[in-house]
């Protein structure tokens, strides 16, 4: 989407110092294991209040047209005799679309079945009907930077006939699906808040992964390399189709419908090499009916061990397709990267991955973007970030692989009910000047330079990443809404082989007394220290947190000094001059010495 001036309608303004700010709503956290635990304890079978066999779960609007007139909730054990959980030896995905139009839902949750591995993460594998069976389950998400445990219990929606409404599996025994679709709607506030959702979206919500997006008519010439790339990395890949007043085309491809990237192949034909693309509609169901389809007469191109070994002819919804059709008939491909490692060809290494929350507020921090001239901008949220060269780098060392990404929270339980904002960020290079400074950049700095993204773009989606080649250096990170007095709460994620990432603070800095400086070079260091470091003549970032916060920060109880394992992290990169991931008690003492001068 490009740089859109989209503006809603305009609310009353708020007067400076009178804006309640309205937080994210977290998800309610509930025991699993202990409700377990209670209702085998009790004998009885697990109802979930927070989330209730009742109407408003499903929802307030358009969804209820849909429902039948006799609408129950029943377990599964009472749909039939011999439900199953999961069935691992289902190579497919094998679930259907009900009255909830949530294909990229169905296509985010395909493209998790080809990986085991975290489909086991988000769908825990030890749960059954039978063995200690209490009709509760259990999924996680990953949710704004954190994973989350949520509970349901099986009473599932149903008509007079006990069918299932909404998502429901070929194998009419089977309902981890239907369970599992249900979590994923209490998450985010009942069934029919997943009406309207993006595939890029839940393939985050099921890895936190962070996503590429690319737009297949504006598609770079190296396109195939990157899908190559992103199948050998585990990569998720989803897609979705043109929008269109017919639902289901000439040419068999369903309009402004998600699907999922099942696989790649070259192919030698008669003619040369063709580059071939697998795709799976979540309907199981409707294919493509051009080149390579099941019918297509181009695989009589093909030696007949290599027709046999990829063509199936089968109507289970996944079919085969050149790439040149593939960027024709589709708008964009979304690559979930589990490791940001995906455009910088050094496929394998070992990236830092930092995370912080921040919020604009009305009056306060949300000066919206450098497009409305009105000298605000600076008051956003400022983050200082310092690129670090890294030596065994295939890369030319004069550049560093970052992937930035900034991701808004919906204010509302209900993820619908509380559009999205037009959201972005500028990087700019810092100046030597500023380079030691904590303070947030005044604005004479963003009058006079440019930013690195000199196109910024403001999406009015969930989130927003770039891909950025950089020189190790200091640079700073402004996220902004694109209209300024807009309020949401916000995560900033960046992820590169070795940076240091913290948020700029405000006008306010300290200098320690020389007292408390002789203090605590002399005694502390010497009591405490000296210990630690006979013990661990080399200290990790976990036992620095721990050194850390160990100190008796009497003198300074009033700035609430504790130091976080991403702080600790980020302090390790940028004080570890031997590179061996550990801190020497050399390396620890000048970290000690800037403590004692600086508030970190």
């Amino acid at each position: 989407m490009p740089f859109l001036l989209c503006l809603k309608k305009k609310k009353s303004p708020v007067p400076l110092g009178r804006s309640i700010f309205q937080k994210h709503t977290p998800p309610i956290q509930q025991n699993y294991q202990a409700l377990l635990e209670l209702c085998l304890k009790d004998k009885r079978l697990f109802t979930d209040d927070a989330f209730p066999a009742h109407i408003s779960s499903i929802g307030t609007g358009a969804l209820l047209k849909k429902l039948p007139q006799n609408l129950q909730w029943k377990r599964p054990h009472a749909l039939h005799k011999s439900p199953v959980f999961y069935a691992a030896n289902r190579k497919q995905l094998d679930l259907c679309q009900g009255l909830v139009e949530n294909c990229w839902f169905l296509a985010a949750l395909e493209a998790l079945t080809f990986h085991q591995d975290i489909l086991a993460a988000v769908v825990p594998q030890n749960q059954s009907f039978e063995r200690k069976y209490a009709g509760i389950f259990h999924f996680r998400f990953w949710h704004f930077g954190e994973w989350i445990d949520v509970v349901v219990d099986d009473r599932l929606p149903v008509n007079e006939a006990g069918e299932l409404l909404f998502v429901s599996s070929v194998y009419k025994n089977v309902f981890w699906g239907a369970l599992l679709e249900k979590a994923y709607a209490k998450l985010y506030g009942s069934y029919e808040d997943l009406q309207i959702g993006q595939v890029s979206e839940a393939l985050v919500d099921f890895t936190g992964g962070v996503n590429t997006r690319i737009k297949l008519a504006e598609a770079p010439p190296d396109l195939w390399d990157i899908l190559t790339r992103a199948t050998y990395s585990r990569s998720l890949m989803g897609c979705q189709t043109h929008l269109g007043t017919t639902k289901v085309l000439k040419n068999g491809l369903v309009a402004g419908h998600a699907y999922t990237v099942t696989g790649i192949r070259k192919v030698t034909c008669q003619y040369g090499p063709e580059n071939l693309v697998r795709l799976r509609n979540p309907w199981g169901k409707i294919e493509w009916k051009g080149d390579w389809s099941d019918s297509s007469c181009k695989w009589e191109l093909l030696s007949p061990k290599e027709k046999i070994l990829l063509r199936k002819k089968k109507e289970d919804g996944e079919f085969w397709m050149s790439l040149r059709d593939f960027k024709i008939h589709f708008v964009d491909l979304v690559i979930c990267k589990l490791t940001p490692d995906l455009m910088s060809q050094e496929d394998g290494k070992k990236w830092m991955y930092s995370l912080k929350s921040g919020r604009w507020v009305k009056g306060s921090t949300a000066g919206g973007s450098l497009g409305f001239c009105n000298g605000n901008f600076w008051m956003n949220p400022q983050y200082w970030l310092n690129v670090l060269p890294v030596e065994d780098s295939k890369r030319s060392p004069s550049t560093c692989n970052v992937v930035i990404s900034l991701m808004q929270k919906h204010s509302t339980k209900h993820r619908n009910r509380a559009p999205h904002l037009f959201i972005g960020f500028l990087l700019y290079k810092v100046d030597l000047q500023y380079q030691e400074s904590n303070r947030k950049l005044p604005p004479g700095f963003f009058t006079r330079h440019q930013p690195v993204n000199k196109h910024q773009v403001f999406l009015d989606e969930r989130e927003v990443t770039h891909d950025f080649h950089l020189e190790p250096c200091v640079y700073v990170i402004v996220p902004s809404t694109l209209e300024p007095q807009q309020e949401s709460e916000f995560i900033l994620r960046v992820f590169s082989r070795k940076h240091v990432l913290r948020e700029m603070g405000g006008n306010t800095s300290f200098t320690l007394s020389k007292e408390i400086v002789d203090r605590y070079e002399g005694k502390i260091w010497e009591d405490f220290f000296t210990k630690h470091f006979e013990q661990n003549p080399e200290i990790n970032a976990v036992q620095l947190q721990r050194i850390l916060n160990n100190v008796s920060w009497r003198n300074f109880q009033s700035f609430r000094l504790n130091f976080s394992l991403d702080s600790c992290q980020g302090i390790l990169a940028l004080l570890d001059l031997n590179a061996t991931g550990t801190l020497s008690i050399q390396e620890f003492r000048i970290l000690w010495k800037r403590l004692l001068f600086y508030l970190v």
